[in-house]
């Protein structure tokens, strides 16, 4: 089973993920860093492969080499917008 990092629905993907795969819920992008095995938060550049180029938009489709689907996302980004979100209020930013 995969799960889609944006809207955490299953995609059954067949072979490779290719640059212009989208997840059929919800049109995201799934070969993007959100999407990868090597995506990380936590380190430089949020990827942990050291050879991959910088990737500043990391939930767009890209052109990466090493890019690996990742089958159980690290990364929900509903989740993310939501705590985005919360702390923004929090600190009274206005949009």
């Amino acid at each position: 089973m995969s799960l889609c990092a944006f809207c955490q629905k299953e995609v059954s993907l067949s072979g490779t993920v290719g640059r212009r795969d989208v997840c059929p819920h919800c049109d995201a992008d799934l070969h993007c860093c959100f999407q990868c095995h090597f995506y990380n938060p936590d380190v430089h550049h949020e990827c942990t492969e050291p050879q991959a180029d910088y990737v500043s938009e990391k939930e767009k489709a890209n052109f990466c080499d090493y890019f690996r689907f990742d089958p159980h996302a690290k990364v929900k980004v509903a989740d993310k917008e939501a705590q985005k979100a919360k702390l923004d209020a929090l600190f009274k930013i206005k949009k």
